[in-house]
């Protein structure tokens, strides 16, 4: 019979785990918030993954030694994370999907993902500065073997994308460009009771002497030899090269955290998008005067007046929103307390294939914020109605709150405290829940801004079609944009780097839509059930009680909570 003395061994494995993790990828616990990883560099070798795959197997199989019978509550859920993110991390390194679309997104490119983490580095004393200057010391070594995995990857027909070595040479060369004083790896803030000079001085002729040799290393061997032999935009999906077919598999199954088949979440998209027609025209008759789908996007697309003047107007717009959401928090969640959350302006660098926005979480011990990270380049380009949806999915209520409210969670194991990419559809899902939820509240200011909330739905819905056509169905990367654009109001170049960005990232797309069905599916049930005893803040904290988990854990935490509220 279960009890609630948590098991030694589980405990064991959970902290085992942790360390697998963050050793094998420290750029991420970095920008999680993780401290005691920042002097470490990720091995991107195949025997560096084969190694970490090995690791994690054996933490499998002692974990199915365990019998989830005879767990108390909270372990039993811990089990069940841990045996979910444990295969995932493992099967991620086994597929090895990133030697093979190379490119300049964040997340699946080692070398952007470097580009991320190291400013983001929280140096808050003389053992943190002396971290930094040992990761800098370790970046061309990580820099030459990326282009050796690479290599490998070519021997064996794995190729990446023409586009992505493109945007991975533009991002490299832009880099290189930059002065040493504008250069992002030697951007963290530095504390005030160190000698700032000389630290500067040491890591600008490590950046000098040795990391941009590398950089211009890395460079020549992507122009060099794997520009010439790249896919072409007729085979952008990863269903092209040895192992893709059954990578892409795994990679579904690892993003959403379900079992649902890329031709089940085809097919959901095309009927979510169909679901939305009746929406657009109610909101573009009261918005914009017309019923019209077509009219409706040509008017959003086309009228400059929808347009921002300045970056200003932009900023002013999240942190409004911001505020907004966080005055009315307390109404609809139990009351957290968090981090604060701040406005930045994405490095202009970085700007030609960045996504409008993004999140960073706040350091785990307090000496960092967390923080919307928003795009202000070419304001003419940005429409106004799109940035207030932006905001309550990066921030407040949506990833901000619930990342930030993870951390507080110390009774949790802390791999389960600092979680992003390894739950994409928990994550990513509530972060789209909560573009609908902030409707809810009360926070859009006007039904043009509620148009953005239902643009960035149409978009999400088809994520589900692009990505599984292209990775699983074979479509072109010319099919992908021309869908996107028929059934979105986005501009061409948005979804131009929505499209490239699926191309480089095979099935995270996936999670945001699958997530979201899931979340509202769950709350339908639990009010269903309850009626009137339903509680909007205690489903919330249900649903953030645990931090982030997979889908089918939380319909499990949920099942518990609705049982204890009719009880």
């Amino acid at each position: 019979m279960a009890d609630n003395v948590p098991n030694a061994e589980l405990a064991r494995l959970s902290d085992e785990f942790f360390q697998v993790k963050h050793v094998a990828d420290p750029f991420s616990a970095t920008l999680l918030g993780v401290s005691g990883f920042d002097g470490l560099v990720p091995d991107p070798s195949r025997d560096g993954a084969s190694a970490t795959a090995g690791k994690l197997a054996g933490i499998e199989r002692r974990l199915s030694a365990i019998d989830p019978g005879g767990l108390g509550p909270a372990d039993r859920v811990n089990h069940a994370v841990l045996g979910r993110l444990a295969w995932a991390m493992r099967s991620d390194l086994e597929h090895g999907l990133w030697e093979m679309t190379a490119s300049a997104d964040g997340y699946s490119s080692p070398q952007a993902m470097m580009f991320m983490s190291m400013p983001a580095a929280s140096i808050t004393d003389a053992t943190a500065v002396e971290a930094y200057i040992e990761r800098l010391s370790a970046l061309p070594a990580f820099l030459d073997a990326i282009m050796v995995r690479y290599r490998e990857a070519r021997a064996d027909g794995r190729l990446p994308t023409r586009i992505g070595v493109g945007q991975a040479i533009d991002q490299l060369t832009g880099h290189l460009a930059l002065s040493l004083a504008d250069d992002t790896l030697l951007s963290p803030r530095l504390p005030a009771d160190v000698d700032t000079e000389r630290v500067r001085a040491r890591a600008s002729e490590i950046v000098a002497d040795r990391v941009r040799p590398a950089l211009r290393r890395l460079l020549a061997g992507l122009k060099d030899e794997l520009l010439p032999v790249a896919r072409p935009d007729d085979r952008v999906g990863i269903r092209f090269v040895p192992g893709g077919e059954e990578g892409y598999r795994a990679a579904v199954r690892r993003h959403t955290t379900t079992d649902l088949t890329p031709d089940e979440i085809h097919q959901i998209g095309l009927d979510h998008l169909a679901d939305l027609r009746a929406e657009w025209a109610e909101l573009g008759g009261r918005a914009l005067g017309t019923s019209d789908l077509t009219e409706i996007q040509a008017r959003l697309r086309d009228d400059m007046s929808l347009r921002f003047g300045d970056s200003g107007q932009i900023v002013a717009t999240v942190t409004d929103a911001l505020r907004r959401a966080e005055q009315a928090r307390d109404d609809w969640f139990p009351a957290y307390d968090i981090a604060d959350c701040v406005i930045e302006e994405i490095n202009p660098i970085e700007a030609g294939n960045a996504a409008l926005a993004h999140y960073r979480p706040p350091a785990g011990d307090g000496s960092r914020p967390g923080a919307h990270c928003v795009l202000t380049t070419d304001p003419r380009h940005r429409f106004v109605y799109e940035y207030e949806a932006l905001a309550f999915h990066e921030s407040t209520p949506g990833h901000h709150l619930q990342i930030a409210s993870a951390q507080t969670l110390t009774e949790l194991p802390a791999y389960r405290r600092f979680l992003d990419a390894e739950v994409c559809g928990y994550v990513e899902g509530w972060g789209l829940y909560s573009e609908r939820l902030a409707d809810e509240m009360g926070l859009y200011t006007s039904d043009l801004a509620r148009l953005g909330m239902l643009s960035f739905d149409a978009l999400r819905a088809c994520r589900l079609v692009v990505d599984t056509g292209m990775h699983h169905l074979g479509w072109s990367r010319r099919q992908a944009m021309d869908f996107m654009w028929d059934n979105t109001a986005t501009t061409r170049a948005n979804v131009r780097n929505e499209i490239d960005r699926y191309a480089a990232w095979p099935g995270q797309a996936l999670a945001y839509m699958i997530g979201r069905r899931e979340i509202q599916r769950l709350r339908a049930q639990a009010q269903g059930r309850l009626g009137s005893r339903f509680d909007i803040r205690a489903f919330h904290g249900a649903v953030l009680g645990n931090g982030a988990v997979p889908l089918d854990v939380l319909a499990q935490i949920v099942a518990a909570w609705t049982d204890s509220a009719a009880a």
